[in-house]
């Protein structure tokens, strides 16, 4: 889904989940919320990233990759689960607490998002085969994830042979809720040369300004 809360990619969705439940584990007493309720997500949340993990082995099998899939289609499923039961609607839950958990405000508890007028530093990581991995933090922030107020970011980019010469050469757009982003090519683009140029957006799709522009080789 083009507006699903939950990041598509399994490194960004695993990210966002930890985050996810690290906020609510504190706030379990404040936020009203059984514990008992809370387990299961977090039992879940063990066994993807256990998953998640064998299946980056270069070694893995067909079975690897079934499992690491099985295992984040479950730990999805709890998730969106526990946030309509015990987050969306809880009067207890604040928009910006769910800001901070990466979760949609509804229309009738959205707050006023100012357009953002920072830009958006990355962080590429090229360790693994045929990916890139995109931290973002805001500009002169040491802390990973986006500021206060931001939806997400959104990442221009395109393969070229060439530097581009300003963001409307970078033809293809990403967008990310939860930091990281992890880019997947295919074995023929290893070696290109992947240009990105990051801005923030709000919760009404305005954008700010985009910061510089990145360049990484798809390892």
């Amino acid at each position: 889904m083009a507006n699903d809360y939950i990041p598509q990619s399994d490194s960004g969705f695993l990210e966002w989940a930890k985050n996810l439940t690290a906020y609510i584990q504190p706030k379990l007493q404040a936020f009203n919320i059984p514990a008992t309720a809370f387990t299961p997500v977090q039992l879940e949340l063990t066994a993807y990233e256990t998953a998640f993990e064998v299946a980056q082995n270069p070694n893995r099998g067909k079975v690897d990759v079934l499992n690491k899939n099985e295992a984040r289609d479950a730990l999805k499923a709890d998730i969106r689960a526990f946030v309509k039961a015990f987050l969306a609607y809880n009067p207890a839950v604040t928009d910006s607490d769910k800001e901070n958990m990466g979760l949609p405000l509804h229309d009738g508890t959205r707050t006023p998002a100012p357009v953002p007028t920072t830009i958006p530093e990355l962080e590429l990581d090229s360790s693994v085969i045929r990916q890139i991995i995109v931290h973002s933090r805001d500009n002169g922030s040491d802390r990973r994830g986006k500021p206060a107020h931001v939806h997400g970011v959104e990442l221009r980019w395109a393969l070229l042979d060439t530097p581009p010469s300003s963001v409307e050469d970078l033809s293809k757009s990403a967008f990310d809720t939860a930091s990281p982003y992890t880019f997947t090519f295919d074995e023929a683009d290893r070696g290109k040369a992947l240009y990105i140029c990051p801005c923030w957006e709000n919760n009404k799709g305005e954008k700010g300004p985009y910061g510089e522009i990145y360049k990484a080789i798809v390892p």
